[in-house]
Parts: C-alpha cells; structure tokens; sequence
C-alpha cells in the first residue's frame, strides 16, 4: 500500500512498481512533464547574461561558450592563499601530466574498474567559470544532447537557498517552491535526479556534518541545512547524484567521506586568452597591442586566467590604446581597476547626467562600504537588509550608477527577495580598498581603527596620517589565515601612488592637505619580509612594494642572479625571500619558459640554503641538489614537497650529500604520499645501508609511488638492501623500471 504522502504529492520518490494497468498512462504523463520540465530549465539557462546589467544585453550560451579548462583530483582542502596566489600554483602545475575531465563526464567513472560517482565537489576561484560550467551541463541536458540517462537535474544555488534558511520544510516542498512544475511531476526510486548546488562559498547555512540530525524521510520537515547535509551523506536520496561547487577556501566544509570526486576548473588557457581579445576587439592590430601590452605585466596577465578580467582588461585598454600616444598605460592591478572605475563612472554620468541626485564620490562611498563591511565578514553575495545598512536604494543606483550597472548586477530573485553580488571578488576589494582610502582623504576617518590589534593601537597617539592606515591594513593581511585581505591591502597601497592620484582627482576633495610619506611604509614592509614570513605572506608583501613603485629590493638581487655573485654572498633573510620572489616570478610567467632544473649549487651548499629556496624547488621539474653539503635536515623540508599537490618535482638528485638511513626513511615517507609526483631519484654516495634500503623498499610497494628509476650507486654497504630492491623490480607489479646499485 502506498504510504499518505505518496498520496497527496504528485512528485514521488518511492520504491513501488505501478501496475501492468496503469504502466502505459504513467508513462505518458511521465514523457510530458519531463519533457516540460526541461523545456522551462532550456528557456532559463539558454542565454547567457553579460556581465552589464541590461536584460537585453543576453547572448546564446552556445554561441560563446569556450570550454573550458578543467581537471580531476585534489582533497578538496582547504587552501590558506589568496586566489591569484593559487591561480599561479594552477599555472605552474600545468607542467606535469594530469587527468582533465570533459564537464560532461562528470560523474562518469575512468575504467570500468571504478566505483559509480554519487558526489561531486568541484572547485575553482571566483569568477573562474564554475556557475557557467553548472548552465552550460543543464542545458546540453535539456536539448536532449549529453547525460540522458538523468531523468531529472534539479539547480538549487546556495545564494537562493540562503533565502530559506529560517525555514522548516520536507524536500519535497523545498522542491515544490523552487520548481513550481514538479507539482505535476510523479518520480519513483527507479528514475535518476541529480541535485545541484553552486557557490557552496556563498553559503550562509551553518553545515554541521558532525552533529547533524539525520533525515530519511522526504516528507519530514527540516531546516535547509538538515535536508542538504542528508543529501550529501546519502541518508536522503541514496540513488541521487549530487554536484557542489565552490571557491577553494570554503571546500573544506563537505567531509572528504562525502565526496567520490574532486574536480578543479582553470579558467582561459594561454591560447583561449588571446583568442578571447580577438573575439572582444574588432581591431586586430589593437587586439595584438593589448595581448603584447598583458603579457609584459606577469600581475595582469595571470589574471587574466578570469574571464571577467579578461573583459575588464579589454574595457580599458581598447579605450587608452585607441586615444593618444602619451596616455600613461595600466601596468599594476590597481591602476587596471582604478582605470575601470573611472571609465565606468564617466559613461554613466553622460548618460543619466539629468537623473544624477548623487555624486559618484557618494555613490563609490556607499558601495566600498558594502564592499568593505562584506569582504571582513567574508561574503561575497548581499541582501537587500545588507545594502540599506549602508544607505543603498537599488533602484535609485540600478538607474543612474555606472558602479551598479556595471560592475555591480542582481543576480536572482526568489520568494520576493533579492541577491546581489559584484561582478568579481577583485572588483569587491578594489571598490573595499577605494573606501578606506576616500574616507580617510575627504574625512580624516579611519574605518580601519575597529580592527586594529592591541599592538598597533599605539599609532593612534600620534596624528593619524596614510602611513598609519598603510601599516594597519599590511598587519591585517598578515594575521589572515586564507590569504583574503592580500588583493585589498595591495589595492590600497597601490591607489596612494601619484598615477591613481590623477585619476581620483575629481573625488579626492582634500587631497593637498595630505601628506603620505611612502617610504614609511615602503620600510615597514621591507622590515615584515625580514622576519621571514611564510612564502605566501612574503611574496603578497613583494607585491604590495611592487604597487608602490619600489623595486629596490628585487633589483638588487636581480643584479646578484646576474652577475653570479650571489653564492659568494651572506644574505639577510629579507634578500633570501627577494631571491624567492624573483624566481618564483621568472617561473609562473606561463608565457615564459618555465624552470625545467633548479641547480642549488648557483646560490650556496648548506640545509638553510635550501630551506629558504624550497619553494622555488616546488616549482621545477628537477632538482640538483648534488654535493651541496645537506643532511637529514634537507629531507625533512623535501618532504613537505613531494607531499604538496602543487608541486611539479619529478626528479631530484641528492647524490654525494649525507643523507644517511635516517634522511633515506624521511624521503620514503614522501614518496607514499598520494601527491607524490617524483619519477626520478638519485641518492649516489650517500651512506646508505640496509636500513635505508628497506624503508625505500616500503615506500616503492606503495600503490601512490610514481618512481620509475631509483640510483644507490656507490653505497658500499647495502647487501640485503640490493636483494630486496631488485626483486621488486623483478615481480613487476610496481611502476619501478630501472634500479641503479
């Protein structure tokens, strides 16, 4: 007997078979509402709405869309870098082979050999393509080209599920309000849904997967967090398919055990850049400028992995290549944003000049308050409450703001509510940066004091000047733990430079009455690379000098790589993070020939050289690391290498150091990670004996073990060792080829 609710609700998630009687008439009535369900979902994701607000501005997806670059692996942790920080870890392990996935093939397995994927997480920076990724899937489904064995794909967006987030409701009304037409729809066990949930960072659910309530029942009423968290774990559903997606800092949030796959979207390719400046710019000569114009700033041309930035790029130089000769061109990212700005704000005040009730300056201060409040809290979506806390009538600014209409859109309206969101996160910490910075030049406010340390409070007994503020935001980007503050601060320093001057002259209203000494903060910050931060901190704060036009740190040891000086050389650890920086930049410059060997004898022969070079030894295929005096104490730093899924080293050399049995172990404890990628390794004269060889052993049976060739020659000691090691090789079940004793 079929239970009540099955009763009550056309849409039916049950395990019974209909009868031979009613078969033909079920399926009849099955065949038309499926196929008006995809009907409505191909009439919402056919076209695809340019980042300007106009509803009429829309273009066919499948007349734009570039596929784009995606591939298969990962954890799905966390990741405590900025995203252009990552965007340059993703362009460098384009070196080394891996597996891409067709967006299509999603939940299709690589053999036959492997489990069904139920649960997809698929991650990527903001902006990068994920949501386009989510349409362009439904709507080949929907026009019957790709993944027919779906008999339903229900998108439910994390911004839109906010909105309900003070409600309890079954699935099967969560289903009913978000899609009125599966009122009419009947779904047994027997057919295929797959749930959708894009922008897992724009959550604002409170996702407890350890002291959840379990839920199996679709008619029981819940919060959305409760039914969202059994479908994951497949206590609601099990038959579903699940796909999630979200900026890596946030992916954190679904446990590893409710995941059977992790993919990662990459954005434009090298090639796909240019070929989307030809498509933008009719003028191929311009469209060649701009090209040659991008790639000289490593900043901007990484970048430009972001399609959003990629049209933010065309929108400025298209207009400044086109105009005369001496027009200062953008070469930082701050001078690129604040350029756009500016462009932005002129086109909107020729437009709607009569309709103007408002200043730009008043308009850019009340949506870099929003962007600021926001970008502390970590949002990146607002609603209507948020933006009336900062005096924003949408309409009002939708109507004559070039801000809104062009960098600021309404992404969706469900249950009378309204979503927005900037066009990209680095528009929000531009707009973020440009407030702090106004209210202080036309104001004399710091909006930065509530969030000052205890230890820098003391700044505030003198005079409070930019310096002061400079300083602040610096300390803050250093305490972040994920790297969110790195875009903004370097915003920030960058508009105090005399080219944005210029620019913001019509909305700087006191601008004479400020003195900015630089080179305070250029000292400051000279002063926090000398304290050896961590990589990642480092290079924001080279970053952060390269906005305020000093280079002088960088230059130096330019001069040094140059003229082979360097290893005669004792180096402060501010220059060793300069030695950092200047190769790291050399590496990720994907239009440049990128390091295929690091040879640590060019820079010194001790374990601290090494230890403050790991991270460009990450970055290379091959590391000669021979005769450099290192000891157990290197192979313990290698190891968070070959432990690190970002790195590209597949060969390293350690041959004629004294290593000894105890860094060997350190190494085989690599070599088992999964992330391993090393094919290669040498260890000639490095006093090993037995004990080394039967730790390497271990790690060779390991099924992560990429190793190909393995080189003991001249390690007189090993006897068992070599027995042991050859027959592994012998057996070949392992990726071992070639053993050199």
């Amino acid at each position: 007997m079929k239970s009540d609710w099955s009763m009550d609700l056309p849409l039916k998630f049950n395990d019974e078979d209909p009868s031979p009687e009613h078969r033909s008439d079920q399926s009849s009535a099955e065949t038309k509402y499926c196929e008006n369900f995809k009907l409505n979902l191909k009439k919402k994701f056919q076209c695809l709405h340019e980042v300007i607000t106009n509803q009429e501005n829309t273009k066919l997806l499948n007349e734009i869309y570039t596929e784009l670059y995606i591939t298969e692996g990962g954890s799905g942790e966390i990741n405590k870098e900025h995203e252009v920080r990552q965007m340059e870890a993703a362009s460098r392990s384009t070196l080394t082979e891996e597996t891409t996935i067709e967006c299509s093939d999603l939940f299709t397995p690589l053999s036959e050999q492997d489990k069904p994927i139920r649960t997809v997480l698929t991650t990527g920076v903001a902006g990068i393509g994920k949501t386009v990724s989510v349409q362009k899937f439904i709507l080949d489904w929907a026009e019957g080209k790709a993944n027919q064995d779906l008999h339903f794909i229900f998108p439910l967006p994390f911004r839109e599920l906010n909105l309900m987030k003070d409600q309890k409701l079954s699935l099967m009304d969560l289903l009913h309000e978000c899609f009125k037409e599966t009122k009419e729809m009947e779904i047994s066990s027997s057919h295929k849904a797959l749930f959708i949930f894009d922008g897992l960072d724009e959550s604002r659910l409170a996702l407890d997967f350890q002291n959840g309530v379990n839920l199996c029942d679709v008619t029981e009423s819940a919060s959305v967090e409760v039914l969202l968290m059994n479908l994951m774990k497949g206590n609601l559903l099990p038959s579903a398919l699940i796909w999630i997606t979200s900026r890596p800092a946030a992916a954190d949030q679904i446990p590893s055990e409710c995941v059977d796959r992790v993919t990662e979207v990459r954005g434009f390719s090298d090639p796909q850049k240019e070929e989307y400046f030809r498509k933008r710019i009719s003028d191929q000569s311009l469209a060649d400028k701009t090209i040659k114009h991008l790639k000289t700033s490593r900043s901007l041309y990484i970048m430009c992995q972001i399609p959003v930035f990629c049209w933010i790029s065309a929108t400025v130089l298209e207009k400044i290549l086109n105009e005369a000769q001496n027009r200062e061109i953008p070469k930082t990212l701050t001078e690129m944003y604040t350029h756009f700005i500016i462009i932005q704000t002129q086109i909107i005040r020729e437009k709607y000049q009569k309709n103007q009730q408002h200043t730009d300056e008043e308009m850019l201060l009340k949506l870099g308050q929003l962007a600021f409040q926001q970008l502390m809290k970590g949002n990146l979506i607002f609603y209507d409450e948020d933006l009336k806390e900062c005096g924003i009538d949408i309409r009002e600014a939708l109507l004559y703001s070039g801000v809104c209409t062009q960098i600021f859109r309404e992404e969706s309206e469900l249950l009378h509510s309204k979503v927005f969101c900037f066009v990209h996160l680095s528009i929000q910490e531009h707009l973020a940066a440009l407030y702090v910075h106004l209210t202080f030049m036309n104001r004399k406010k710091n909006v930065l004091k509530q969030n000052y340390s205890s230890k820098l409070r003391v700044l505030l007994r003198t005079e409070l000047s930019l310096s002061h503020i400079h300083k602040s935001a610096v300390h803050q980007a250093l305490q972040s733990q994920n790297g969110h503050l790195d875009l903004f601060v370097r915003f920030l320093l960058g508009l105090s430079l005399e080219s944005n001057q210029i620019l913001l002259q019509s909305l700087e209203k006191h601008r004479e009455s400020s003195i900015y000494n630089k080179e305070k903060t250029v000292q400051y910050i000279k002063t926090k690379i000398g304290e050896n931060p961590p990589t990642e901190k480092s290079i924001c704060l080279f970053h952060c000098l390269n906005e305020l036009g000093d280079n002088s740190l960088v230059k130096e040891i330019q001069q040094y790589l140059q003229s082979g000086g360097l290893k005669a050389r004792t180096l402060s650890p501010s220059q060793w993070s300069a030695v950092v920086f200047v190769l790291h930049c050399k590496n990720v410059m994907t239009s440049e020939v990128n390091m295929d060997e690091f040879i640590l004898e060019r820079y010194g022969s001790s374990d601290k050289v090494l230890h403050s070079l790991l991270p460009v030894v990450a970055q290379c295929r091959t590391a000669n690391l021979k005769d450099c005096k290192l000891t157990e104490k290197s192979c313990a730093d290698l190891v968070s290498i070959l432990s690190s899924k970002s790195s590209t080293l597949q060969e390293l050399d350690m041959s004629w150091n004294n290593v000894g049995d105890s860094g060997v172990k350190l190494l085989s404890a690599g070599l088992k990670n999964s992330h391993c990628k090393l094919e290669i390794l040498r260890l000639q004269q490095c006093n090993i004996t037995d004990e080394g060889c039967t730790a390497l052993a271990s790690a060779l049976k390991s099924v992560s073990s990429c190793l190909r060739k393995l080189d003991l020659y001249g390690n007189d000691q090993i006897m068992r060792g070599r027995k042991l090691l050859l027959d592994l090789q012998t057996k070949g079940c392992y990726r071992l080829q070639e053993i050199i004793i």
